[in-house]
């Protein structure tokens, strides 16, 4: 990453430069630490450093530890800048590797992408829920993006008999399960904002905001509720229609860590979903 000194910055301490363009201290401690975390005109520089307008100054986060690159995995890109990437993540596949999943997700796709990049997904989303994934290609951007950006979810639910609302329950993790969780008294406090879009005789089709963003957040509130989503079988979901919990993110905004401009990035449904308004 290379950072040019601006007029209004001339004069000023590295570090000041640093903090004011979104880099935590946490990683500027990394940047001292690192071999040439941060040179000027080929030199090492240190923070305490006074900088003058038009230095271009190199940042080298350095390497982090890869994860293994599968380039015949194929997904859509929805926008790219120097510093953000968004997946239109399909479903079924895994956003990270796991002990079931080694080489069939999306970290594995964007190692292939991105070789001398760490894979840093500023969201995430359960395997069999698709659309939007924005990743950061440094660790100044996923902190950065982590204070600055909205997701909006389209789900399809048995038909609704209102046109939206709020739930507001408390979630916490199913005692017996290590993925399940479950309304109770002593959970965590969750808001999920949702407006019923569309509807046909059988599926309503739900945007859903999310004021928090706990596991299974929209699935659990829908099940509490008792209109678990469609697909969604963990929860009581129907699977007649769609062999997967029918939940989408169609939209990412956030403002670029590169250019500083409001970026709005929308995942058309993909075609498991759209089948259910036929």
């Amino acid at each position: 990453m290379i950072i040019t000194v601006t007029a209004e910055e001339n004069g000023k301490e590295l570090e000041s430069v640093l903090r004011s363009r979104g880099f935590s201290r946490r990683l500027i401690t990394r940047l001292k630490r690192t071999e040439n975390g941060m040179t000027c005109k080929g030199r090492l520089i240190r923070t305490v450093d006074h900088v003058a307008c038009g230095d271009n100054i190199v940042i080298n986060e350095g390497r982090s530890e890869a994860l293994e690159a599968n380039p015949e995995l194929k997904t859509e890109i929805l926008f790219e800048d120097e510093e953000t990437v968004v997946f239109s993540k399909p479903p079924h596949m895994p956003c990270h590797p796991s002990i079931k999943h080694q080489g069939d997700t999306l970290g594995n796709l964007f190692a292939a992408l991105y070789p001398e990049l760490a894979f840093r997904p500023v969201n995430r989303l359960d395997r069999d829920t698709s659309g939007c994934v924005l990743a950061a290609k440094s660790q100044r951007a996923a902190y950065a993006l982590q204070k600055c950006f909205e997701k909006t979810y389209i789900g399809a639910t048995p038909r609704l008999p209102f046109a939206g609302g709020r739930i507001c329950a408390p979630i916490a993790r199913e005692k017996e399960s290590i993925i399940k969780r479950c309304i109770r008294d002593d959970g965590q406090y969750a808001a999920t904002d949702l407006r019923v879009t569309e509807s046909t005789d059988r599926v309503s089709f739900v945007e859903f905001q999310l004021e928090t963003g706990r596991t299974h957040q929209i699935r659990v509130h829908m099940a509490h509720i008792g209109f678990p989503l469609l697909g969604d079988d963990l929860y009581g979901g129907d699977k007649t229609l769609i062999g997967r919990q029918a939940l989408h993110c169609s939209k990412i905004a956030f403002i670029s860590p590169a250019s500083g401009e409001h970026i709005t990035v929308y995942a058309p449904l993909p075609d498991d979903m759209l089948k259910l308004k036929t």
